[in-house]
């Protein structure tokens, strides 16, 4: 009869779930929600994310699946410092496309656990590709980054979507829309990365 509770326990330390989500140490397998974003919430209230990340020990396996969005509309997702704005360090890590339904799947591939971070030991040339780039880098120590973010790829996307149409540097030309979905449903430097050992 002990072996039953042992087994649920076990598995639902599979499962990340807020702020109370801890994965076990030994999982290979977190899953867990997105929310919307302040705002987002009085215009597109039934957006909503799940994500679900394997690890084979060298890499990582994302797997985002997002519904209650505008039809066939772009949107770009990055992993964040902050689920909130300002935000922090960020990087841009692909693109979702929704389908008819409002509904978009992507897999990406990377390092998507604890030892997620970003380094700049020293400041380096940088190029100078769009208008507001900057042309050096200010020196960072590691800072780990545990959080996603999801944004309009387009602020005229999200205006006829009834959203705000303010622009945001969260694109491929760093003029993007509002962010629509995030993991502000876990603590702040606490992220759902953190929790794949």
């Amino acid at each position: 009869m002990r072996l039953i509770p042992c087994a649920l326990i076990a598995a639902a330390g599979l499962v990340v779930s807020g702020e109370q989500g801890v994965a076990g140490p030994q999982s290979d397998r977190i899953s867990f929600d997105m929310v919307v974003s302040q705002g987002a919430k009085t215009c597109l209230p039934d957006a909503q994310g799940e994500v679900t990340i394997k690890s084979d020990g060298e890499a990582e396996d994302m797997t985002v699946s997002v519904s209650g969005l505008p039809p066939k509309t772009g949107f770009d997702f990055f992993v964040i410092q902050s689920p909130i704005a300002p935000f922090g360090l960020s990087w841009y890590q692909g693109d979702i496309e929704t389908n008819g339904a409002g509904k978009g799947v992507q897999h990406f591939r990377g390092r998507f656990n604890i030892e997620t971070f970003i380094v700049a030991p020293g400041p380096a040339p940088a190029p100078k590709v769009f208008a507001d780039n900057a042309t050096t880098n200010p020196p960072t120590p590691p800072v780990q980054i545990y959080h996603l973010g999801l944004w309009f790829n387009s602020p005229d996307d999200a205006k006829a979507a009834g959203c705000s149409n303010a622009v945001t540097p969260f694109n491929g030309e760093h003029h993007a829309g509002i962010q629509v979905l995030n993991t502000s449903n876990f603590l702040p430097n606490n992220g759902p990365l953190f929790n794949l050992r």
